[in-house]
């Protein structure tokens, strides 16, 4: 199949499209100015593609509803539910988590939740702590190794807005909490797709550290704007030093573990959400994950270290860069049909 023809595969209906042979990352084939890493992971959060996604994005908002999901200890987490329209019932719930700095309003976001929409499931739009307009939500700040908060909100939005099937898929950093919350609470759900996780996060440090400057400024720049804006919430708290947010990505965040973790160390925090190696053998939801060799930000080693049990799918594509995986049609993007596809075998079977 052509990537223009599997662009367009999401659109169809779910009695057509759940029958459909699945799409392959090796399938993903880019014109040849569409083949650098670089340039997919850049033209992803392009403020054009967003622009141009308007009709996906109004189709998402129209009759979105905001819940505030118990995240246990008293954690509230912002989400956005959409009811499909297409068909009298839902197929399953899609539960959406945005990457680090992201929002429910992420482009990855919204594109896969209207081709999940057109095609007959309910979407829920996760918000991390501290992440879209949840800075004063909670008290203590953001960070990876939160997962409780996490599950503990899938499953409330399981309790209340599920009358089917429940599917989660994430982006990034989105994709290593929708593996986590699979591994930690199986009975609540039915698939997991994560589009290039963070698998070891200390190599993926380092590779921000070592790769092109932009991206660790794109990074630092978005964060420091979020601390700013947790201050302005909890103005009585002393988050960080003049210096910790001068620093670069590494020192921001080794001030973020000495001083509001219980971690001791830089290194014990990025362990504490790393998912490589065995981590994900015991895993018995059915997955899937979707990276690209030339991801210039997840190395594409971490992938061919992981062990994972025969249920999880990893699927290796030559080119997409960082949750990219433009062919051309814009402003859409290969992920969309890809992952809804799996969503709907998964609601269906």
């Amino acid at each position: 199949m052509a990537t223009t023809e599997a662009a367009l595969a999401a659109s169809k209906p779910v009695s057509s499209m759940a029958g459909d042979m699945l799409l392959r990352a090796a399938q993903f084939a880019p014109p040849r100015w569409l083949r650098n890493g670089h340039v997919q992971t850049m033209l992803a959060s392009a403020g054009w593609r967003r622009r141009l996604l308007r009709d996906d994005r109004r189709a998402v908002e129209e009759g979105a509803v905001e819940h505030l999901l118990d995240g246990g200890d008293g954690v509230r987490l912002q989400s956005f539910v959409t009811r499909q329209r297409v068909q009298a019932s839902a197929r399953g719930l899609a539960v959406l988590v945005h990457g680090w700095e992201g929002s429910v309003q992420s482009t990855y976001v919204v594109g896969l939740a209207a081709r999940l929409l057109e095609n007959g499931c309910d979407v829920l739009r996760l918000n991390l702590r501290d992440h879209g307009d949840t800075h004063a939500l909670n008290p203590g700040l953001f960070h990876s190794c939160r997962i409780d908060e996490v599950v503990n909100a899938v499953r409330t939005a399981c309790r209340d807005f599920a009358d089917a099937p429940v599917a989660l898929a994430g982006f990034s950093l989105g994709g290593n909490f929708a593996l986590r919350v699979a591994l930690r609470a199986p009975e609540a759900v039915a698939y997991a797709f994560a589009a290039c996780p963070v698998v070891s996060p200390a190599a993926g440090l380092f590779g921000l550290e070592n790769g092109p400057w932009i991206y660790q400024r794109y990074f630092l720049h978005k964060w420091r704007r979020s601390l700013r804006r947790k201050r302005d919430a909890f103005p009585d708290v002393e988050w960080f030093t003049r210096e910790d947010l001068a620093g670069d990505l590494r020192g921001l965040t080794r001030a973020l573990v000495l001083r509001h973790t219980d971690f001791g160390s830089l290194e014990n925090y990025l362990d504490g959400y790393s998912i490589a190696g065995d981590r994900l053998a015991s895993l018995r939801v059915p997955a899937t994950i979707l990276t690209a060799a030339d991801d210039p930000i997840i190395p594409v080693a971490d992938f061919h270290a992981l062990r994972l049990p025969p249920n999880v799918e990893l699927d290796i594509a030559a080119h997409g860069g960082h949750c990219g995986f433009l062919d051309g049609a814009f402003p859409h993007s290969f992920v969309e049909p890809y992952a809804t596809q799996r969503v709907l075998r998964a609601f269906v079977g």
